[in-house]
């Protein structure tokens, strides 16, 4: 994750591209074969997700989620990145939608400074990717949910095709990509971090993951859908 540390540029031209959701949509399809409008539509819900809760978003990146929050409500959010540059975009994020309760944290995901038990929901969006050790990662957010707390997130795989596979090679090779699992290894990674109703979904080279966190920690934990499903098999997804 040093890349992320410095990367000034890379961190703006991702977190700029995220944010727009056409940008986004676009590049959605070009670099990964992916349909975002889940994604997209993923965050709309944090409306009626989040009220009343204690959310976690990590990698927060430039604070794409927050434009699903609840402009008041009872709920505490926390957003963390490992990139200074990421978190000063997530704070001039916030105040652009007016979110003044936010708490903005730098550190690093293998590390979080909570208590066990410190959340209800989980969010890790288009991050997962990035880290050179994605199981710890995970681990670590389940020790930070409740039991019966709940992990929403995407995550670059390999598999989606051999042009996704080349560009996620060349960019683990330029600095920004780190350890990019397969759908099939995501699922065995939430699993193992402690995880029970697993579902992840592949779309292109894009993994739509959901879990709960198992109320008696890590264990033999069975995925409740197919892990590696290709979403675009699926007669339709909406839109």
């Amino acid at each position: 994750m040093t890349h992320w540390r410095r990367a000034r540029l890379t961190a703006v031209t991702y977190d700029a591209g995220v944010e727009h959701e056409r940008i986004g949509m676009a590049g959605g399809r070009l670099l990964w074969g992916a349909d975002l409008r889940r994604f997209y539509r993923g965050i709309e819900e944090l409306r009626t997700l989040a009220d009343g809760g204690r959310v976690l978003d990590v990698p927060c990146g430039g604070g794409v989620a927050f434009r699903g929050l609840p402009g008041e409500g009872s709920h505490r959010y926390v957003a963390l990145d490992l990139s200074p540059v990421m978190v000063g975009r997530a704070r001039a994020n916030a105040a652009r939608h007016g979110l003044r309760d936010i708490v903005l944290l730098r550190g690093d995901v293998t590390a979080l400074p909570h208590p066990a038990g410190s959340f209800d929901l989980c969010l890790s969006y288009f991050g997962l990717h990035c880290f050179p050790d994605p199981p710890a990662a995970l681990a670590e957010m389940a020790r930070v949910l409740r039991p019966g707390g709940r992990l929403r997130g995407t995550s670059v795989v390999r598999g989606g095709g051999r042009r996704q596979d080349a560009i996620i090679s060349l960019l683990r090779r330029a600095g920004p990509f780190a350890t990019v699992g397969t759908a099939g290894e995501l699922s065995s990674w939430l699993c193992a971090a402690g995880f029970d109703d697993v579902g992840v979904e592949r779309d292109g080279a894009v993994a739509f993951f959901s879990a709960r966190r198992a109320p008696g920690g890590p264990g033999p934990a069975q995925p409740a859908a197919q892990a590696g499903t290709d979403s675009s098999s699926a007669p339709s997804k909406g839109g």
